[in-house]
């Protein structure tokens, strides 16, 4: 186990919820530090552990023969005592609706830092609130997480909705010597808009063909010449586990830039709505003029902050996520942020890179 001082973490702290675990869990393996984090989702309205985060710890103990003391839901302190990362077989089960997107989140950058590839088996929420949805993850993370360096395959082999869960995600990350710093300040123009629209379980198809055109257009009144294709479909009954529906909608630019917008159908909400607030979404996301959306920006930074040199990453207004998410990698690691204000609504994040290498693998192996 590491014998390295204990790094105390207030789970309190700016978003105060779930991030801060990921995050200064991730880093602990990363860099083979203890962690103590306390007062954990305490401004929640069910403070602690949820089923979700545990499941998180417990996923990234299992990466590193960790230690986990506290790990049981709504514990408001937990301590983490990494050890050495190892290439294999993994599983993490939610055993709820929580969101597998989450538990990527987490495992992925401390398994690129293995001996060798490894194979994710996730179960839980694949389109859930409060959370990216899995089609995000493909294809708006993925490419932009490749610039880094980063490469990993995603095999969706059954989505699960709330409140059931019931979905299972297979994912393959291939390890790093390191990872490269990205520049991604020019945002070019828009070359095409691409789309899913999708239903599962008794909802009809038709459902999925009225989200896409209330989408289409909130999005036609202001980039009508750009081409729109947004797929519809009818999830297999044997890819997935009860009823949901919702969309994702993606800009690409001529500069390799992606951002998008999504939304979750409910009740009491006409499909139509459901399309326009994705639509809506994109479009705010798109106002701004950065590279990356309001999501993606907290998400590359454990990248930025282990990558080799300087990033710098044009984004909208600095959300809390990303505050957390700095603040975190600034206490943990050596790494250097500055927010640089370009416009009212435009900034760019820069970040001096710790350059951490990958010394469990055998480069000539």
């Amino acid at each position: 186990m590491a014998t390295s001082k204990i790094v105390q973490i207030d789970g309190s702290l700016l978003e105060g919820g779930g991030q801060i675990l990921r995050n200064a869990a991730s880093l602990s393996c990363l860099l083979c530090e203890p962690i103590a984090v306390d007062r954990i989702r305490a401004g929640r309205s069910k403070p602690g552990l949820r089923p979700q985060h545990l499941s998180g710890l417990q996923l990234i103990g299992d990466i590193c023969g960790g230690e986990l003391k506290g790990g049981r839901v709504e514990s408001t302190e937990v301590i983490f005592h990494p050890s050495r990362i190892q290439a294999g077989s993994h599983v993490a089960d939610t055993k709820t609706a929580g969101s597998i997107c989450l538990l990527m989140q987490a495992a992925l950058p401390c398994l690129l830092f293995g001996n060798g590839p490894s194979d994710l088996v996730l179960k839980g929420g694949t389109n859930a609130e409060m959370a990216p949805q899995i089609d995000y993850l493909t294809l708006v993370l993925k490419p932009i997480a490749e610039k880094f360096g980063v490469r990993f395959d995603c095999d969706i082999r059954r989505r699960g909705y709330y409140p059931k869960g019931g979905g299972e995600v297979k994912v393959t990350v291939y390890p790093v010597e390191a990872l490269s710093a990205v520049q991604m300040t020019e945002y070019g123009s828009i070359t095409r808009i691409t789309g899913r629209s999708f239903v599962a379980g008794v909802l009809p198809i038709k459902i999925a063909h009225t989200m896409a055109r209330g989408a289409k257009d909130v999005l036609q009144k202001y980039y009508s010449k750009v081409p729109c294709d947004i797929e519809c479909v009818q999830e297999p009954q044997h890819m997935a586990v009860g009823t949901g529906t919702g969309i994702i909608i993606i800009v690409e630019t001529s500069t390799g830039c992606r951002l998008a917008g999504s939304a979750l159908g409910k009740k009491g909400l006409s499909a139509e709505k459901v399309g326009g607030m994705a639509g809506e979404m994109l479009l705010n996301n798109l106002s701004h003029g950065g590279c990356v959306d309001e999501f993606l920006q907290d998400q590359l930074v454990i990248l930025m902050a282990i990558a080799k040199g300087k990033s710098r990453v044009s984004c909208g207004p600095i959300t809390l996520h990303t505050q957390t998410a700095i603040h975190i990698a600034e206490k943990m690691t050596e790494a250097k942020f500055n927010i640089e204000q370009v416009e009212e609504d435009q900034n760019i994040i820069e970040c001096e890179g710790i350059g951490l290498k990958n010394l469990e693998l055998n480069v000539n192996g």
